[in-house]
């Protein structure tokens, strides 16, 4: 009801604040006898970690994961994972200046009217702080998926602000602060410098990918997989678009190139993005985001206060200039906390249908 939670079989409820003691996550649902450490979620925290690269928020957290509960002797109980995180780089101080102020594009407005007050350190509940939760309960997912299935999950950045981002291979992506699929970001550290130093910010554009999938996960009409992620997909800060498959581009495209064409050796294209009827097809899953600029910047802006009186805002602080630099491993997450979900949800109903014909192979771009 108060929406923290995601997810139906395996429920993720995220807590904490920018600037609080902690955040956190409670993940119910998760499947006894999985192998489970923190080494197994660090790697995906230490990916979005702040402070990474010149381009990101200089805040130094070390995003340490804690399992507080759900694991015994090394594996999964079936009973809820605590995960906690704590904050230890907070500069609250910083704040001081916006606390009776409304920052332009930023939550404030909204959650002193829904709430009646807001809490203004780093933005509180609705800092992009609060996504290192959701990468943990990811990893957990992953984990599970991979195991169960290979399933696998990779992101890469395709736009930086203006600059859109050639596709050369996804061995790259590891090798660069911009998750992008190039050898050569000198433009993208350019344009970034410039970016900073006119105290400005930018969006961004992001493909995330899940390869090895069942076929069969999602229902028709109300829980369609492709619906559920796009609910996840939006839940990220900054989030104002999403992509499944070709997605706006199949506005253009005729209905004989659209149509993913079946073969006996496999689907000829994935223009459905993985999905068909709101059912997994065993193809890849294929997701695309749009990210906006980020809003706290140094910039002078005239915004009001909570009296209704005009005012000029400049936020002070440690903040992406674009916080889709990191969100390649946030979007990961998301994906794999759905189909984990699915998946679930598919062994409850479904989990004794026999298959009558084997599911055909999936296309690979």
């Amino acid at each position: 009801m108060s929406g923290n939670t995601l997810g139906t079989l395996f429920c993720v409820t995220n807590f904490g604040e920018s600037h609080g003691p902690a955040i956190g996550c409670v993940i119910d649902g998760c499947p006894p006898g999985m192998a489970l450490s923190e080494a197994d979620i660090q790697h995906d925290l230490d990916r979005r970690r702040p402070g990474t690269s010149r381009h990101v928020t200089q805040r130094n957290e070390p995003d340490a994961v804690e399992i507080l509960s759900g694991v015994y002797e090394g594996r999964t109980t079936g009973t809820p994972i605590a995960l906690l995180i704590r904050n230890t780089d907070q500069r609250s101080k910083d704040y001081g200046d916006i606390l009776r102020t409304f920052r332009p594009g930023h939550a404030d407005y909204a959650y002193w009217h829904k709430y009646g007050l807001r809490d203004p350190r780093g933005g509180g509940r609705s800092s992009a702080r609060l996504t290192a939760p959701t990468v943990a309960a990811g990893a957990v997912a992953k984990k599970w998926l991979r195991e169960q299935f290979g399933t696998e999950f990779r992101a890469c950045m395709t736009q930086l602000g203006e600059l859109p981002i050639p596709f050369e291979g996804w061995e790259h992506v590891p090798n660069n602060p911009f998750f992008a699929p190039v050898a050569d970001v000198q433009p993208y550290e350019d344009y970034m410098d410039a970016l900073r130093k006119a105290h400005d910010s930018c969006g961004a554009r992001l493909r995330v990918q899940a390869t090895r999938v069942p076929v069969g996960l999602g229902e028709p009409l109300y829980d369609r997989l492709d619906a559920d992620i796009a609910h996840a997909m939006m839940g990220l800060n900054a989030v104002k678009g999403v992509e499944i498959g070709a997605g706006f581009a199949s506005v253009a495209q005729r209905g004989t190139v659209h149509g993913d064409a079946l073969t006996p050796e496999g689907f000829a294209s994935n223009h459905a993005g993985g999905v068909l009827g709101g059912i997994s097809t065993g193809q890849d899953i294929e997701v695309g985001i749009a990210i906006k600029p980020t809003s706290s910047i140094l910039s002078p802006r005239p915004s009001i206060d909570i009296a209704g009186q005009p005012v000029e805002v400049v936020t002070k602080g440690r903040h992406d200039p674009c916080v889709g630099i990191r969100a390649a491993p946030i979007a990961e997450a998301l994906l794999a906390l759905v189909l984990m979900d699915h998946a679930l949800r598919h062994r409850a109903q479904c989990g004794g249908v026999a298959q009558a014909v084997p599911p055909i192979a999936a296309a690979r771009p």
